[in-house]
């Protein structure tokens, strides 16, 4: 054993005694032994971010929570946690693609506050959708060159895709096409 460790298991041996003796105010008695709720760490916090500052977060919250809004029942982006998915995907993409993300998003950052003087996160509904005028050109094979359109398309296509694969969204039960099992044993299996 580790002498940090060591010191750390003494430190918290007489937490440990002090816990055992009461039980929680959220635990339910069964018999003897108390029974504690859980939840799950996406609902008790807010989430760490692990590639974007907080600046193209935010950014990127709002344009997830544009591009994909509930609709008929289904959840949209932010309710399936988009955001929160495509940083951790980020966080493991390669450099080529991270650089799409981050300079898409600065540079979206920087033309609302061009435009509006603010960033793309805090302006309104109608000046945001002005800023998103590239995805309504019309699709052709070549991607597009200017950065700030070529994330934006790139952009589109992951926050659907993330959405309609999300666990909230097979959950809904409204999840279109030939796949409608309510995400019964579709994407999630645990791991044993």
């Amino acid at each position: 054993m580790k002498r940090r460790r060591f010191f750390q298991t003494l430190a918290a041996a007489p937490a440990a005694g002090m816990l055992a003796q009461q039980a929680p105010q959220n635990a339910v008695m069964n018999g003897d032994e108390p029974k504690i709720e859980t939840t799950t760490p996406a609902d008790a916090g807010e989430p760490v971010l692990g590639f974007f500052n907080n600046t193209q977060f935010a950014a990127l919250r709002r344009l997830s929570g544009m591009l994909m809004p509930p609709r008929n029942g289904a959840p949209g982006a932010i309710e399936c946690r988009v955001p929160e998915f495509l940083d951790f995907l980020m966080n493991a993409s390669l450099p080529a693609r991270q650089g799409i993300y981050r300079s898409g998003l600065d540079a979206l950052n920087a033309e609302s506050r061009k435009r509006h003087q603010k960033p793309f996160a805090d302006i309104g509904d109608a000046q945001a959708a002005d800023l998103l005028a590239p995805l309504k050109r019309p699709w052709t094979y070549h991607p597009p060159t200017d950065p700030l359109a070529c994330f934006l398309v790139t952009a589109k296509a992951d926050v659907q895709t993330a959405t309609v694969n999300s666990r909230e969204y097979a959950a809904s039960g409204v999840a279109g096409g030939g796949r409608r099992t309510g995400g019964q044993g579709l994407y999630w299996n645990p791991l044993e």
